[in-house]
Parts: C-alpha cells; structure tokens; sequence
C-alpha cells in the first residue's frame, strides 16, 4: 500500500508540474507578444507582405470552417485597406487531394485580390516553417501574421524569437463551442514552440528563394 500511495503521489505531483509549465509558457507567449498583437486595424503599420496561415476549408463533416473563413476575410480586409501589399498563403501540402494554399488563393481571388499579389507556400507544415520560409524563402524581414488571436500570438512569437520583424492582425475569432477543440490543442503547440526553439528546429523544406517583386 505504501508503494502505491507513493507511485500515485509521484504521478499527481508530476501532473501539476506538466500543468504548470503549461499554464507557465502561455502567459509568457501571451506577454511577449501582448505589443505586437492587432484587433484595430487602423493600429497596423503598412507591411509589404501578409503570411496568412493555413487551415482546411472544411471541418468533419464536410462543414465550411469558420476559421478558414475569417482567416480570408483578415487578408482581403487588409490588402483592400493598403495595409499589406502581397499575401503570402502557407500551408499543407502534403496530400495530392489536400492543398491549403491553392484553396486560399482561390478564396482570395475571388474576393477580389489579383493572382499576381499571391505567393504559394506549399510548405507551411507547421507554424515554425511557415515564419522561417516567410523569411528565409520570401525574403521577408517584416511581415503581417493573420490567423485567430490564439494563433497569432504562437506565430509572432516564433518570428520574433527567430529575428523577424513580425507583428498580427487577428482574424474574427470563432465561438468557444465550435472552436473548443483548437483552442485547446494551442495550449501544449505553445510548449512544442517553445521545444522548438530551445532545440533549434528548422523548418523540414526551404529550397530556392522567391521574390516577392515590388508592386
């Protein structure tokens, strides 16, 4: 009996510390990047480029995304705005009947933005690859993150800790029942952030270099 009482005092305890880091590093990526962060878009410098995360179109189900959704809004409501100048959409790619940056393109054409102001990361695996090609790959030392506020703060936070001038604009969130399970999910992708950074990961492709041409 002593043995369990220990083993299980051992787990509980191991437990509340595994929380604590948890809880730990969200409030740091929340107050490292608590400057950097935009609701108003009247507050945002002008940038020559947008990174616009990826994420499906469609939940299970076969419902549209609302993240997705709003995700384009946040890019076209810039670009229209004069607050970016080109978009570049970074996502998945990895599937030949899955492709998140051509199905942002599509989106963004049709609300108007010119094909020849987008650029296709077909590579944006992960949030760390897509700030490092942003940079690395398009050139981009200053740039406009767009994604939810909780997404937003993950990716400044890699690009800022990477050496980029990065700032966000945040998307309209999605309500807490529908986006439960992502919002959930971003608590321990902080901690792998913060991993990645420690062992310094680097993105799995870079390749050649694009240029982002002058407009």
């Amino acid at each position: 009996m002593r043995i369990i009482k220990i083993i299980s005092r051992a787990i509980l305890y191991a437990f509340l510390a595994f929380a604590g880091l948890v809880v730990a590093v969200n409030i740091w990526v929340n107050l490292k990047t608590k400057n950097f962060i935009f609701d108003d878009i009247s507050k945002l410098r002008i940038n020559k480029t947008g990174l616009l995360l990826g994420t499906s179109p469609f939940m299970k189900g076969g419902k549209s995304n609302p993240f997705f959704e709003n995700r384009i809004d946040a890019a076209t409501e810039l670009y229209n705005k004069g607050k970016i100048l080109n978009i570049i959409v970074s996502g998945d790619n990895r599937a030949p009947n899955y492709n998140e940056p051509e199905k942002m393109r599509r989106q963004l054409v049709k609300r108007g933005i010119p094909g020849s102001r987008i650029y296709l990361d077909y590579a944006g695996l992960r949030t760390l690859d897509s700030v490092i090609r942003c940079g690395e790959v398009f050139g981009q030392t200053g740039f406009t993150v767009i994604s939810q506020r909780f997404h937003n703060q993950r990716a400044v936070f890699l690009a800022r800790a990477k050496g980029f001038d990065a700032i966000g604009y945040n998307a309209k969130d999605v309500d807490l029942r529908e986006g439960f399970k992502t919002r959930f999910r971003e608590y321990f992708a902080r901690l792998g952030a913060v991993s990645d950074l420690i062992t310094y990961k680097e993105p799995r492709f870079l390749g050649d270099k694009i240029e982002i041409k002058e407009r």
